[in-house]
Protein backbone atom coordinates (compact mmCIF):
# COMPACT_ATOMS: atom_id res chain seq x y z
CA UNK A 1 0.00 0.00 0.00
CA UNK A 2 1.07 3.25 -1.35
CA UNK A 3 1.20 6.00 1.67
CA UNK A 4 1.59 9.77 1.18
CA UNK A 5 2.41 12.06 3.49
CA UNK A 6 0.32 15.43 3.76
CA UNK A 7 1.61 18.16 2.18
CA UNK A 8 2.85 21.24 4.48
CA UNK A 9 2.15 24.66 3.88
CA UNK A 10 3.21 26.26 6.96
CA UNK A 11 6.31 28.30 7.78
CA UNK A 12 9.39 25.87 8.89
CA UNK A 13 7.73 22.84 7.41
CA UNK A 14 9.38 19.91 6.01
CA UNK A 15 9.58 18.59 2.19
CA UNK A 16 6.48 16.54 1.19
CA UNK A 17 7.76 12.91 1.56
CA UNK A 18 5.97 10.27 -0.59
CA UNK A 19 6.00 6.34 1.88
CA UNK A 20 5.77 3.41 -0.22
CA UNK A 21 6.43 1.24 3.22
CA UNK A 22 7.78 2.60 6.56
CA UNK A 23 11.70 2.85 6.71
CA UNK A 24 13.88 0.36 7.79
CA UNK A 25 15.12 1.74 10.35
CA UNK A 26 11.56 2.56 11.89
CA UNK A 27 10.68 -1.35 11.18
CA UNK A 28 14.04 -1.91 13.36
CA UNK A 29 12.86 0.10 16.08
CA UNK A 30 8.98 -1.07 16.42
CA UNK A 31 10.54 -4.52 16.40
CA UNK A 32 12.24 -4.05 19.61
CA UNK A 33 9.78 -2.35 21.25
CA UNK A 34 7.72 -5.24 19.97
CA UNK A 35 10.55 -8.11 21.65
CA UNK A 36 10.74 -5.91 25.16
CA UNK A 37 6.97 -5.86 25.15
CA UNK A 38 6.99 -9.72 24.47
CA UNK A 39 9.78 -9.85 27.33
CA UNK A 40 8.05 -8.03 29.85
CA UNK A 41 4.78 -10.05 29.71
CA UNK A 42 6.28 -13.29 29.75
CA UNK A 43 9.24 -12.41 32.55
CA UNK A 44 7.51 -9.77 34.88
CA UNK A 45 5.58 -11.38 37.44
CA UNK A 46 3.77 -8.05 38.10
CA UNK A 47 1.78 -8.36 34.32
CA UNK A 48 -1.65 -9.87 36.06
CA UNK A 49 -2.30 -10.85 31.80
CA UNK A 50 0.57 -11.45 29.58
CA UNK A 51 -2.06 -12.02 26.82
CA UNK A 52 -3.76 -8.99 27.43
CA UNK A 53 -0.10 -7.04 27.42
CA UNK A 54 1.15 -8.69 24.46
CA UNK A 55 -1.92 -7.79 22.41
CA UNK A 56 -2.59 -3.84 23.83
CA UNK A 57 1.26 -3.21 24.55
CA UNK A 58 2.56 -5.11 21.52
CA UNK A 59 0.12 -3.85 19.06
CA UNK A 60 1.16 -0.13 19.60
CA UNK A 61 4.57 -0.71 19.72
CA UNK A 62 4.32 -2.52 16.21
CA UNK A 63 2.56 0.73 15.07
CA UNK A 64 5.59 2.74 15.78
CA UNK A 65 7.12 1.76 12.54
CA UNK A 66 4.74 3.74 10.98
CA UNK A 67 5.65 6.90 13.69
CA UNK A 68 6.90 9.34 10.92
CA UNK A 69 4.30 8.54 8.54
CA UNK A 70 1.31 9.16 10.85
CA UNK A 71 2.82 10.91 13.99
CA UNK A 72 -0.08 11.88 16.55
CA UNK A 73 -2.66 8.50 15.27
CA UNK A 74 0.08 6.63 16.52
CA UNK A 75 1.06 8.70 19.75
CA UNK A 76 -2.66 8.15 20.39
CA UNK A 77 -2.28 4.57 20.31
CA UNK A 78 0.78 4.73 22.49
CA UNK A 79 -0.90 6.55 24.82
CA UNK A 80 -4.23 5.03 25.07
CA UNK A 81 -2.25 1.25 25.22
CA UNK A 82 0.05 3.23 28.55
CA UNK A 83 -2.92 4.20 30.08
CA UNK A 84 -4.36 0.56 29.88
CA UNK A 85 -1.50 -1.78 30.77
CA UNK A 86 0.91 0.63 32.43
CA UNK A 87 -0.70 2.47 35.06
CA UNK A 88 2.81 2.77 37.22
CA UNK A 89 4.51 3.60 34.14
CA UNK A 90 6.84 0.59 34.36
CA UNK A 91 6.95 -1.01 31.07
CA UNK A 92 8.10 -0.01 27.78
CA UNK A 93 5.45 1.83 26.58
CA UNK A 94 6.58 5.04 28.26
CA UNK A 95 9.77 4.59 26.67
CA UNK A 96 8.04 4.49 23.46
CA UNK A 97 6.30 8.09 24.48
CA UNK A 98 9.81 9.74 24.73
CA UNK A 99 10.72 8.74 21.13
CA UNK A 100 6.66 9.85 20.14
CA UNK A 101 7.62 13.33 21.72
CA UNK A 102 11.01 13.61 19.30
CA UNK A 103 8.98 12.34 16.49
CA UNK A 104 5.66 14.80 16.51
CA UNK A 105 8.23 17.88 17.64
CA UNK A 106 10.85 17.11 13.80
CA UNK A 107 7.42 15.49 11.98
CA UNK A 108 4.54 18.11 12.42
CA UNK A 109 4.46 21.68 12.94
CA UNK A 110 2.45 24.43 14.94
CA UNK A 111 -0.48 23.84 15.82
CA UNK A 112 -0.65 20.16 15.36
CA UNK A 113 2.88 19.96 16.65
CA UNK A 114 1.54 21.30 20.20
CA UNK A 115 -1.79 18.83 20.13
CA UNK A 116 0.43 16.06 19.83
CA UNK A 117 2.71 17.47 22.43
CA UNK A 118 -0.74 17.82 24.70
CA UNK A 119 -1.83 14.60 23.59
CA UNK A 120 1.41 12.74 25.12
CA UNK A 121 1.92 14.84 27.86
CA UNK A 122 -1.94 15.32 29.22
CA UNK A 123 -2.45 11.58 30.32
CA UNK A 124 1.01 11.35 31.80
CA UNK A 125 0.87 14.44 34.24
CA UNK A 126 -3.03 13.59 34.79
CA UNK A 127 -1.48 10.07 36.04
CA UNK A 128 0.66 11.95 38.24
CA UNK A 129 -1.16 14.03 39.84
CA UNK A 130 -3.87 11.28 40.99
CA UNK A 131 -1.07 9.46 43.05
CA UNK A 132 0.54 12.29 44.42
CA UNK A 133 2.44 14.55 42.42
CA UNK A 134 5.87 15.39 43.53
CA UNK A 135 8.86 17.80 41.94
CA UNK A 136 10.68 14.74 40.44
CA UNK A 137 7.25 13.68 37.94
CA UNK A 138 7.60 17.36 36.76
CA UNK A 139 11.74 16.98 36.37
CA UNK A 140 10.59 13.13 34.55
CA UNK A 141 7.99 15.32 32.11
CA UNK A 142 10.29 17.87 31.28
CA UNK A 143 13.34 15.53 30.66
CA UNK A 144 11.73 13.05 28.83
CA UNK A 145 8.71 14.31 27.59
CA UNK A 146 9.31 18.07 26.68
CA UNK A 147 12.91 18.15 26.30
CA UNK A 148 12.41 15.33 23.44
CA UNK A 149 10.15 17.52 21.91
CA UNK A 150 12.14 20.34 21.80
CA UNK A 151 14.60 18.48 20.50
CA UNK A 152 12.80 17.38 17.37
CA UNK A 153 11.33 20.83 17.16
CA UNK A 154 14.90 22.46 16.32
CA UNK A 155 16.02 19.87 14.13
CA UNK A 156 12.99 20.11 12.07
CA UNK A 157 13.09 24.06 11.84
CA UNK A 158 16.81 23.69 11.24
CA UNK A 159 16.62 21.20 8.37
CA UNK A 160 13.67 23.17 6.88
CA UNK A 161 16.40 26.36 7.02
CA UNK A 162 18.80 23.82 5.20
CA UNK A 163 16.14 23.37 2.42
CA UNK A 164 15.19 27.22 2.20
CA UNK A 165 18.46 28.04 1.53
CA UNK A 166 19.67 25.28 -0.75
CA UNK A 167 16.33 26.36 -2.78
CA UNK A 168 17.38 29.71 -2.71
CA UNK A 169 20.68 28.96 -4.24
CA UNK A 170 19.11 26.68 -6.92
CA UNK A 171 16.80 29.89 -7.99
CA UNK A 172 19.44 31.95 -7.95
CA UNK A 173 21.24 29.64 -10.01
CA UNK A 174 18.55 29.36 -12.44
CA UNK A 175 18.55 33.30 -12.60
CA UNK A 176 22.20 33.14 -13.59
CA UNK A 177 21.62 31.17 -15.90
CA UNK A 178 18.47 32.83 -17.44
CA UNK A 179 20.78 35.97 -17.22
CA UNK A 180 23.11 34.16 -19.10
CA UNK A 181 21.57 33.19 -21.92
CA UNK A 182 19.41 36.29 -22.43
CA UNK A 183 22.91 37.67 -22.17
CA UNK A 184 24.20 34.89 -25.26
CA UNK A 185 21.53 36.11 -27.12
CA UNK A 186 21.72 40.04 -26.92
CA UNK A 187 25.16 39.27 -27.92
CA UNK A 188 24.61 37.16 -30.84
CA UNK A 189 22.01 39.60 -32.39
CA UNK A 190 24.80 42.44 -31.71
CA UNK A 191 27.18 40.59 -33.81
CA UNK A 192 24.69 39.66 -36.25
CA UNK A 193 24.00 43.03 -36.51
CA UNK A 194 27.62 44.10 -36.65
CA UNK A 195 28.62 41.22 -39.20
CA UNK A 196 25.02 42.60 -41.04
CA UNK A 197 27.25 45.84 -42.06
CA UNK A 198 30.11 43.81 -43.23
CA UNK A 199 28.63 41.50 -45.40
CA UNK A 200 26.39 44.34 -46.73
CA UNK A 201 29.37 46.76 -47.46
CA UNK A 202 31.11 43.87 -49.26
CA UNK A 203 27.92 43.04 -51.11
CA UNK A 204 27.74 46.76 -52.48
CA UNK A 205 31.34 46.47 -53.41
CA UNK A 206 31.03 43.84 -55.87
CA UNK A 207 27.78 44.50 -57.04
CA UNK A 208 29.77 47.93 -58.09
CA UNK A 209 32.92 46.74 -59.61
CA UNK A 210 30.74 43.83 -61.24
CA UNK A 211 29.06 46.76 -62.88
CA UNK A 212 32.02 48.57 -64.00
CA UNK A 213 33.52 45.43 -65.63
CA UNK A 214 29.94 45.02 -67.11
CA UNK A 215 30.29 48.35 -68.72
CA UNK A 216 33.69 47.78 -69.73
CA UNK A 217 32.78 45.32 -72.18
CA UNK A 218 32.56 45.62 -76.05
CA UNK A 219 29.70 44.00 -78.91
CA UNK A 220 31.83 40.96 -78.84
CA UNK A 221 31.54 40.37 -75.29
CA UNK A 222 27.71 40.23 -74.83
CA UNK A 223 27.64 36.82 -73.16
CA UNK A 224 29.71 38.00 -70.96
CA UNK A 225 27.94 40.88 -70.20
CA UNK A 226 24.91 39.13 -69.59
CA UNK A 227 26.52 36.92 -66.80
CA UNK A 228 27.53 39.72 -65.15
CA UNK A 229 24.26 41.71 -65.46
CA UNK A 230 22.78 38.68 -63.50
CA UNK A 231 25.77 38.31 -60.92
CA UNK A 232 25.04 42.35 -60.42
CA UNK A 233 20.72 41.18 -60.20
CA UNK A 234 21.57 38.81 -57.76
CA UNK A 235 24.12 40.75 -55.79
CA UNK A 236 21.61 43.81 -55.30
CA UNK A 237 18.87 41.18 -54.46
CA UNK A 238 21.30 39.96 -51.84
CA UNK A 239 21.55 43.23 -50.65
CA UNK A 240 18.21 43.78 -50.19
CA UNK A 241 17.70 41.10 -47.97
CA UNK A 242 19.88 41.92 -46.37
CA UNK A 243 18.70 45.12 -45.41
CA UNK A 244 15.31 43.36 -44.91
CA UNK A 245 17.83 40.84 -42.19
CA UNK A 246 19.02 44.27 -40.39
CA UNK A 247 15.30 45.51 -40.23
CA UNK A 248 15.11 42.09 -38.14
CA UNK A 249 17.67 42.30 -35.94
CA UNK A 250 17.17 45.93 -35.48
CA UNK A 251 15.81 46.71 -31.34
CA UNK A 252 12.59 48.87 -31.54
CA UNK A 253 13.61 52.21 -31.48
CA UNK A 254 17.58 51.77 -32.51
CA UNK A 255 18.83 53.78 -35.20
CA UNK A 256 20.89 53.22 -38.22
CA UNK A 257 24.33 53.71 -37.13
CA UNK A 258 26.54 55.10 -39.82
CA UNK A 259 30.19 54.26 -38.48
CA UNK A 260 32.00 52.43 -39.96
CA UNK A 261 32.73 48.91 -37.42
CA UNK A 262 36.00 49.67 -35.74
CA UNK A 263 39.25 47.35 -36.11
CA UNK A 264 42.69 46.60 -34.44
CA UNK A 265 43.67 49.97 -35.87
CA UNK A 266 41.21 51.91 -33.54
CA UNK A 267 42.67 50.17 -30.41
CA UNK A 268 45.65 52.80 -29.81
CA UNK A 269 42.76 55.28 -29.38
CA UNK A 270 40.75 53.04 -27.19
CA UNK A 271 43.46 52.84 -24.71
CA UNK A 272 44.31 56.05 -24.63
CA UNK A 273 40.70 57.28 -24.10
CA UNK A 274 41.06 54.56 -20.73
CA UNK A 275 44.09 56.30 -19.90
CA UNK A 276 43.40 58.83 -16.95
CA UNK A 277 45.89 60.64 -14.16
CA UNK A 278 45.25 57.80 -11.33
CA UNK A 279 44.85 55.04 -14.48
CA UNK A 280 48.16 53.53 -16.39
CA UNK A 281 46.31 51.94 -19.55
CA UNK A 282 49.44 50.23 -21.87
CA UNK A 283 48.70 48.46 -25.41
CA UNK A 284 51.60 46.43 -26.44
CA UNK A 285 51.96 44.68 -30.27
CA UNK A 286 53.79 41.33 -30.24
CA UNK A 287 54.80 40.11 -33.73
CA UNK A 288 53.88 41.58 -37.36
CA UNK A 289 50.62 42.68 -37.74
CA UNK A 290 48.41 41.10 -40.65
CA UNK A 291 45.68 42.18 -42.76
CA UNK A 292 42.83 40.25 -40.94
CA UNK A 293 39.20 39.55 -42.32
CA UNK A 294 37.29 42.46 -41.09
CA UNK A 295 35.29 40.21 -39.40
CA UNK A 296 38.20 38.85 -37.25
CA UNK A 297 39.47 42.34 -37.31
CA UNK A 298 36.07 43.61 -35.47
CA UNK A 299 36.31 40.27 -32.90
CA UNK A 300 39.56 41.38 -31.65
CA UNK A 301 38.90 44.55 -31.24
CA UNK A 302 35.37 43.90 -29.01
CA UNK A 303 37.43 41.43 -27.22
CA UNK A 304 39.85 44.20 -25.98
CA UNK A 305 37.25 46.98 -25.51
CA UNK A 306 35.26 44.53 -23.49
CA UNK A 307 38.40 43.30 -21.07
CA UNK A 308 39.26 47.02 -20.70
CA UNK A 309 35.58 48.01 -20.00
CA UNK A 310 35.28 44.97 -17.63
CA UNK A 311 38.73 46.08 -15.38
CA UNK A 312 37.93 49.81 -15.18
CA UNK A 313 34.17 48.82 -14.13
CA UNK A 314 34.75 45.89 -11.91
CA UNK A 315 38.98 45.36 -10.77
CA UNK A 316 39.24 49.03 -9.84
CA UNK A 317 42.71 49.06 -11.33
CA UNK A 318 45.63 51.05 -11.01
CA UNK A 319 47.25 49.71 -14.52
CA UNK A 320 46.20 47.81 -17.49
CA UNK A 321 47.90 45.94 -20.21
CA UNK A 322 45.61 45.19 -23.91
CA UNK A 323 48.47 42.68 -25.30
CA UNK A 324 47.23 41.88 -28.82
CA UNK A 325 49.63 39.13 -30.52
CA UNK A 326 50.26 38.19 -33.95
CA UNK A 327 51.91 34.74 -34.06
CA UNK A 328 52.19 32.29 -36.78
CA UNK A 329 48.85 30.38 -36.51
CA UNK A 330 46.84 32.73 -34.23
CA UNK A 331 45.91 35.74 -32.80
CA UNK A 332 46.01 36.34 -29.07
CA UNK A 333 44.03 39.55 -27.43
CA UNK A 334 45.05 39.49 -23.54
CA UNK A 335 43.74 42.42 -21.04
CA UNK A 336 45.62 42.31 -17.90
CA UNK A 337 44.72 44.30 -14.38
CA UNK A 338 46.45 44.72 -10.95
CA UNK A 339 42.92 45.33 -9.53
CA UNK A 340 40.76 43.54 -7.39
CA UNK A 341 39.70 40.37 -9.24
CA UNK A 342 36.01 40.64 -10.66
CA UNK A 343 33.75 40.97 -7.80
CA UNK A 344 30.11 38.80 -8.29
CA UNK A 345 28.11 41.76 -8.44
CA UNK A 346 28.41 45.96 -7.79
CA UNK A 347 26.48 48.58 -6.07
CA UNK A 348 24.48 49.27 -8.71
CA UNK A 349 22.77 45.82 -9.02
CA UNK A 350 24.99 44.96 -11.76
CA UNK A 351 26.61 41.05 -12.47
CA UNK A 352 29.89 40.93 -14.17
CA UNK A 353 30.16 37.96 -16.01
CA UNK A 354 27.83 39.06 -18.87
CA UNK A 355 30.81 40.57 -20.81
CA UNK A 356 32.48 37.52 -20.90
CA UNK A 357 29.43 35.47 -22.23
CA UNK A 358 29.86 38.34 -25.35
CA UNK A 359 33.66 37.50 -25.35
CA UNK A 360 32.96 33.51 -25.48
CA UNK A 361 30.45 33.98 -28.23
CA UNK A 362 32.22 36.25 -30.57
CA UNK A 363 35.18 33.72 -29.96
CA UNK A 364 33.13 30.63 -30.87
CA UNK A 365 32.66 32.14 -34.30
CA UNK A 366 36.38 31.87 -35.04
CA UNK A 367 36.74 28.45 -33.18
CA UNK A 368 38.58 30.21 -30.62
CA UNK A 369 38.94 29.93 -27.08
CA UNK A 370 39.16 32.63 -24.07
CA UNK A 371 39.81 32.23 -20.26
CA UNK A 372 39.22 34.71 -17.37
CA UNK A 373 41.91 33.26 -14.43
CA UNK A 374 44.03 35.70 -11.90
CA UNK A 375 46.60 37.22 -12.73
CA UNK A 376 50.01 35.78 -10.78
CA UNK A 377 50.76 39.10 -8.19
CA UNK A 378 46.96 40.10 -8.06
CA UNK A 379 44.59 40.96 -10.42
CA UNK A 380 43.00 39.63 -13.61
CA UNK A 381 43.57 38.34 -17.25
CA UNK A 382 40.95 37.95 -20.02
CA UNK A 383 42.97 35.67 -22.61
CA UNK A 384 41.23 34.87 -25.94
CA UNK A 385 43.06 33.08 -29.02
CA UNK A 386 41.64 33.23 -32.51
CA UNK A 387 43.10 30.22 -34.89
CA UNK A 388 44.02 32.58 -38.12
CA UNK A 389 44.07 29.45 -40.04
CA UNK A 390 40.36 29.22 -39.69
CA UNK A 391 37.65 30.93 -41.25
CA UNK A 392 34.37 32.71 -39.68
CA UNK A 393 32.52 29.45 -40.47
CA UNK A 394 35.19 27.13 -38.55
CA UNK A 395 36.54 25.42 -41.93
CA UNK A 396 39.94 25.39 -43.42
CA UNK A 397 40.66 27.80 -45.87
CA UNK A 398 41.25 26.23 -48.94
Amino acid sequence: MTVTASPRTAPGALPVRRWNAPPRLDIAIAAAFVVLTLAEAFYNDSIESPLLHVLVAGGAMAAVAWRRVFPIPVAVIAVVANIIINPDSQFSTLLCLVLLSYTIGVETVPPRSYVGLLIIFTPFMTAMILKGLVPSDIAAALVFLIGPWSVGTAVRQRSAKAAEAIARAELLERDRELAEERAAVEERTRIARELHDIVSHSISVVTIQTQAVRRRLGPDHAAEAADLAAVEATAREALVEMRRLFGVLRAEGEAVSLTPQPGLDQLQRLVDQARTDTLAVELVVEGDPVDLPQGADLTAYRIAQEGLTNALRHAHPTRVTVRVAYRPDALVVEVEDDGQGVATSTADGHTPGHGLVGVRERVALYDGTVDMSPRPGGGTRLRARLPLNLSPTGKEKA
